[in-house]
């Protein structure tokens, strides 16, 4: 038995996609419970996996350092090597505005966006202290921005960019708010106690929600960015979250 990282749904081939740390993508139909295909071009363990929502594409994420379009309606060929990272990629997320771009999270400090027809990136955005593993797009007043969380738990200046570092910061660990489209950080959201694992934006609610290693889950205010709650259920590590759209769950 190997770990799995990473599985999505794919509704319309009513399929459901892992990735394990053979280094394996499977690909698994929900119905019939068949192993569809498996397949492997990794040369680390697969971090993340994000479906493209129209087209017949999967985006994974390495510790190889580098991510990898797969299409699905080729025989699940690799199309494109997307390299620039320079330490694990943690985690990739497709634009829901601009669905020809994705981002992705690393431990390499940055994150980056990427069109899907280009192997280098767009543009990075640099800022956090330490690794990135998470990262999210956030739709408000029809503009996106990104979420990311860090193991930016240090005492040192938390520097922004392309804005000047405030100094004399409490050791944190950060979440960020990005402005997409010029790199500003416009929000730094403090809080927890040690590494953000996981972070995503509720789409029905004004709420970000953020998981730690601190064994919280908090709750923001997507529009104040203020602290509403934290949530302790005992669970130690919390690595993943996740919402049920439609629901106030």
């Amino acid at each position: 038995m190997v770990a799995v990282r990473s599985a999505k749904f794919i509704a319309r081939e009513s399929w459901v996609v892992a990735a394990t740390d053979d280094k394996y993508i499977r690909v698994y139909n929900y119905d019939t419970m068949e192993n569809v295909t498996e397949f492997t071009d990794h040369k680390d363990y697969i971090r993340s996996l994000a479906v493209h929502p129209f087209l017949p594409y999967v985006v994974s994420a390495s510790d190889d350092q580098v991510l990898k379009l797969w299409n699905w309606s080729k025989g699940w060929s690799c199309e494109v090597n997307f390299e620039g990272h320079s330490h694990y990629v943690m985690q990739v997320a497709f634009n829901p505005k601009d669905q020809a771009t994705f981002a992705s999270a690393s431990l390499d400090g940055t994150l980056k966006i990427w069109d899907l027809d280009s192997s280098a990136p767009n543009f990075t955005l640099e800022g956090h202290l330490k690794g990135v593993n998470c990262v999210d797009y956030f739709i408000a007043n029809d503009k996106e921005y990104l979420l990311s969380g860090s193991d930016d738990y240090t005492a040192k200046s938390f520097e922004t960019f392309p804005i000047s570092k405030p100094q004399n910061l409490d050791p944190r660990t950060f979440l960020q708010v990005w402005d997409y489209h010029s790199g500003n950080c416009l929000k730094t959201l403090e809080g927890h106690g040690n590494n953000v694992t996981a972070i995503c934006a509720h789409p029905d609610l004004p709420i970000i929600i953020s998981s730690s290693e601190d064994s919280t889950v908090k709750i923001w205010d997507a529009i104040t960015y203020r602290l509403q709650t934290t949530l302790n259920f005992g669970l130690e590590r919390v690595w993943s979250i996740g919402y049920k759209k439609g629901s106030h769950e």
